[in-house]
């Protein structure tokens, strides 16, 4: 069920990717090829798939169109990474198992890409197939999960001034629940919005949305000091090569899986309300701790 489950969202994504963002044969050529460099680089495409799955729990169905969100979701994730990767930040060169965008097309045309990803991201959100009022929603809803007001900018921000330093637990949960949590949670809500979801269903998906990004970034850390490179898709060890705010710097790698799973399980009780309707969520939310890569 779960393979199914991720292999629909990953077709329908890649789908609705393919044809919203421009071809590598239009003009400008350079910057399109970046684009779609970095993003059919084989992610798993996690955020697209828990925000069509909050939105089947909330409709009881597949909401047509739903796969447009989930793909903006994927732009503005993809931005992120071309410029998290960038010599200025993390200087990666590896990112889902292929060169990074700046390693093959520059600086220049990778900070372009990322910037054109994220722009197009919102054309796309103006344009989804449902009410004004939701759509507004949505829109807010993911540029303050991106934002920089305990959104995806301001973790990293803190992030990157948190190194070299011995951070505390609460300036390291700032930074994974911004950094990580925020746009997760976003991809939930905004799901969840779209299939017309109420303000106490908005809720319980908001607070199982920051429990289990807070989880997928901690199994994340986790990660990054157990596996390979060739394991991850990138390069392992950085964030301790870099004096990171890690949870397993700070606490242990087994106290740190501990802390994920307990996460996980506070997650649950808030889809307690849906019943039978939430399984699917709950194993993407196992998956994302139980991951190898």
């Amino acid at each position: 069920m779960l393979k199914e489950t991720l292999e629909q969202g990953q077709r329908l994504t890649d789908a609705a990717l393919d044809r919203l963002i421009p071809l590598e044969t239009e003009a400008p050529v350079s910057i399109h090829k970046a684009m779609r460099h970095s993003l059919f680089a084989g992610g798993k495409r996690l955020r697209p798939v828990l925000c069509i799955e909050a939105g089947r729990m909330i409709a009881e169905s597949l909401p047509e169109g739903i796969e447009e969100l989930g793909a903006a979701l994927e732009m503005l994730h993809t931005y992120s990474l071309i410029h998290d990767d960038l010599p200025a930040l993390d200087n990666d060169d590896l990112r889902r198992g292929r060169p990074t965008c700046h390693k093959v097309f520059g600086d220049a045309i990778a900070i372009l890409a990322g910037d054109a990803l994220q722009t197009q991201a919102y054309e796309v959100l103006s344009r989804l197939n449902c009410p004004a009022e939701q759509r507004v929603r949505i829109i807010e809803e993911i540029a303050h999960g991106t934002g920089t007001r305990e959104g995806m900018i301001g973790g990293q921000v803190v992030d990157l001034e948190a190194q070299h330093t011995q951070p505390t637990a609460a300036m390291l949960e700032y930074i994974h629940r911004s950094k990580t949590a925020a746009l997760i949670t976003a991809s939930l809500v905004g799901g969840g919005l779209y299939a017309q979801a109420n303000n106490r269903e908005v809720s319980k998906l908001r607070a199982f949305g920051q429990s289990i990004g807070l989880a997928f970034q901690i199994v994340d850390d986790v990660l990054d000091v157990t596996q390979t490179s060739e394991q991850l898709g990138k390069t392992a060890g950085k964030d301790m090569a870099s004096e990171k705010a890690t949870y397993p710097a700070l606490f242990g790698v087994e106290a740190s899986v501990r802390k994920a799973d307990s996460l996980v399980n506070t997650a649950f009780r808030e889809l307690e309300h849906f019943g039978e309707r939430a399984e699917t969520l709950k194993e993407l939310a196992r998956f994302l701790v139980e991951r190898k890569n």
